[in-house]
């Protein structure tokens, strides 16, 4: 199989940034003092009061749905569902309280969507929030038999001293890499593209199935002040780290990949992808990164491994040249041929 590239399997990056523009513009008229932070970060921000502000976020779980489908297993996904927003709000420093869904479907299938109900139960449990409501729309001829969409919701709290990225971010701080449990909920336009047609592929579509990783495991070191931002690496890959602060670069060499999700070496192989195109398209088994000063880096990795996520030093801030956007060098191990690549934001 020739290499194919994001794009190429539907998914056009750069009309979806284009397409976010229009909606800040648009936006823009309903927002008031209040509101802190808006479209374009990773989760809102509107003041309570003086002290505390409510974050949100909301997503859905992409065409990794269709892998559900295929395989008839529908306990997961839920999970990716509350993932992907909890992780989200996780980035501007907020701990997750309660959670929405929305089930659309072209008849209800009662046995599946307890299933998917019961998935996303299991997140909310994972991600320490509340699942308080949602809506379920029967719309038939909309949706293909048998098929489904979901969207979610999460809402949080966040002290205002604790609200990241801060505005401490310098060179010289340390970027901290913790472990993903996969491809998460990201590329799967692409990824269902390189599995073998019929049966043949179904123990990769399995472990394809594996669901995102919840991190709030970070909340305590959210709240003790261990992080100066986090990124969570989602859609566009390692682009999403300047989101923390654009006035800076990153330099990010990739832990070896014995120590990363498997899966990987099956995307590289079967994709044929050049570095650059991995690196901006995947988490490459890296689900989330932190800011931490240099001088608290050690006792932050040890908090990190303790709470039970498997993390690293994976690199630094470096200063951005004048007049230029910010880059992220992203770099594999010595011991995996040290390939390397530059991506502009």
């Amino acid at each position: 199989m020739a290499a194919i590239n994001y794009k190429q399997a539907g998914v056009d990056r750069s009309a979806a940034d284009k397409f976010v523009e229009k909606i800040i513009t648009i936006s823009k008229t309903t927002v008031n003092k209040r509101v802190k932070a808006s479209i374009g970060g990773y989760a809102s921000l509107f003041a309570l009061d003086k002290k505390r502000l409510i974050a949100a976020s909301t997503d859905g779980v992409g065409t990794k749905l269709k892998l559900a489908f295929h395989l008839n297993q529908h306990s997961t996904v839920g999970i990716d569902l509350v993932a992907m927003s909890v992780n989200d709000i996780l980035c501007v420093g907020a701990e997750p309280l309660f959670f929405l869904d929305y089930l659309a479907t072209a008849k209800l299938d009662v046995g599946v969507a307890e299933e998917i109900i019961k998935g996303i139960a299991e997140g909310c449990r994972q991600a320490g929030c509340a699942l308080v409501g949602g809506e379920t729309a029967e719309m038939p001829d909309f949706y293909t038999k048998g098929e489904y969409d979901l969207a979610g919701f999460a809402v949080g709290i966040v002290e205002a001293r604790s609200i990241l990225p801060q505005k401490t971010i310098r060179a010289g701080d340390v970027l901290l890499g913790i472990r993903s449990s996969g491809c998460h909920s990201n590329g799967y336009s692409l990824l269902r593209r390189l599995l073998p047609e019929g049966s043949a592929g179904d123990s990769t579509a399995r472990e394809l199935l594996t669901p995102t990783r919840i991190y709030t495991k970070l909340v305590p070191l959210i709240k003790s002040g261990s992080f100066k931002g986090l990124a969570h690496i989602t859609g566009s890959g390692f682009l999403n780290v300047p989101r923390m602060s654009e006035r800076f670069s990153y330099k990010i060499t990739l832990p070896p990949r014995r120590k990363l999700p498997e899966i990987y070496e099956w995307v590289r192989r079967e994709s044929k992808l050049p570095f650059n195109e991995l690196t901006r398209t995947f988490n490459m088994g890296i689900g989330m990164v932190a800011i931490t000063e240099k001088n608290k880096a050690h006792a932050v990795l040890k908090k990190l491994h303790k709470s039970g996520e498997t993390a690293w030093p994976i690199g630094e801030v470096i200063r951005k040249r004048s007049g230029h956007a910010p880059q992220v060098i992203v770099s594999e191990s010595d011991e995996d041929g040290g390939l390397s690549t530059m991506l502009e934001y």
